[in-house]
């Protein structure tokens, strides 16, 4: 099942608003075949391992991270194709978390005589497609914060100069994290100060540029942003609460999606738009700055997961750009917890990942 984990995750960046599934197929204690969902539209991890096989699949076992389907979708039901091959054990690691096909596609397989087991390493299987089950059960992005810092808590120097607070290797797994994200969020400011790209690159590979999502309320992006003249297929996508501007037309023409807002305080309604961007079929948000959209994010309830890179610096003063900007809690109890702690390194920097729901 690991090593079936393991094919499920080549597939990141790649299948959404689909699960990243794996499978491999064992007759005699020997893998015979192997295989995983490369693609939205393409065959699924259970065809292609069984194909792999070819005859050796007939009185075989298949392992397979996540239940196979039994409805037809953009292809055909895999329990077909499981039981035209002859297998005659199935183990998955869980059962499909969407509530409207979760059972069927197991119980369909038992009903012609199949064995099935269940709950091989679900743990990690559930981890490698959080942002699926999030999104097929309440309709809503999997939103992980991203922020990266000087030990003392700044994302920049009084000046807003930030380049760089992490190092190459920080920045390489960031990247894949875009790879592996529907969407990328970041506040006007960030542009303004910065002037990102908000594109993937990856050193092995042609990545997979996420959705640029820029919150901007009251339309002031410079046109000549980085942003709106990039090279992708992805869409650049303007959230605003002044659509009614004679520069969205502009916008617009340059190629950006400009969509108007629920406005909450003066500012985006960040609930409002998960909403929204569900409906987009946005399955997975990575949100990296700056210090007032991170506040936001948090004071909004709206970030499932963290991912804090800490550099081995030291700005020593209390002038520069805080990874948080505004008004905090005023007792400690009152601080928002975090859970299922990981901690990596990257070179020299320290990464905490941890969940906040």
């Amino acid at each position: 099942m690991n090593i079936a984990l393991d094919l499920a995750a080549k597939g990141a960046g790649y299948t959404s608003p689909n699960p990243m599934v794996g499978a491999v197929v064992v007759s005699e204690g020997t893998i015979v075949g192997k295989g995983w969902h490369e693609s939205v539209g393409g065959p699924h991890a259970e065809v292609n391992a069984i194909n792999d096989a070819g005859n050796l699949a007939k009185g075989a076992a298949l392992y397979v991270t996540l239940e196979p389907c039994n409805h037809q979708g953009r292809t055909p039901p895999c329990t077909q194709k499981i039981i035209s091959a002859g297998i005659k054990r199935v183990v998955m690691a869980m059962a499909d978390p969407n509530p409207n096909v979760s059972g069927g596609g197991e119980k369909f397989l038992k009903q012609h005589g199949i064995t099935v087991e269940s709950g091989i390493c679900r743990n990690r299987a559930q981890r490698l497609n959080e942002s699926f089950i999030k999104y097929v059960l309440t309709k809503k992005p999997f939103v992980t914060l991203k922020c990266a810092a000087t030990l003392d808590g700044r994302i920049a120097t009084r000046t807003g100069d930030s380049k760089w607070v992490t190092g190459k290797a920080s920045r390489k797994y960031v990247h894949g994290l875009r790879h592996s994200a529907d969407a990328i969020m970041v506040g006007i400011n960030t542009i303004k100060t910065d002037n990102p790209s908000l594109t993937t690159r990856l050193e092995n590979k042609k990545g997979v540029d996420p959705k640029r999502i820029i919150l901007d309320t009251n339309l002031s992006i410079a046109e000549d942003a980085k942003v709106l003249q990039v090279a992708s297929e992805s869409d650049t996508i303007i959230i605003t609460g002044n659509s009614k501007s004679s520069k969205k037309n502009r916008l617009e023409k340059m190629g950006a999606r400009v969509i108007d807002a629920d406005i909450k305080d003066s500012r985006i309604d960040l609930n409002a738009l998960m909403i929204r961007l569900g409906q987009m079929e946005i399955t997975s948000l990575l949100i990296e700055g700056g210090g007032q959209v991170a506040a936001a994010s948090l004071k909004a309830e709206i970030v499932d997961k963290i991912c804090f890179f800490y550099a081995p610096k030291i700005l020593g003063g209390d002038d520069g750009v805080s990874m948080c900007s505004g008004t905090g809690p005023d007792l400690m109890s009152r601080s928002i917890p975090v859970k299922d702690i990981t901690v990596r390194r990257f070179d020299d920097d320290v990464m905490i990942e941890g969940y906040l729901t």
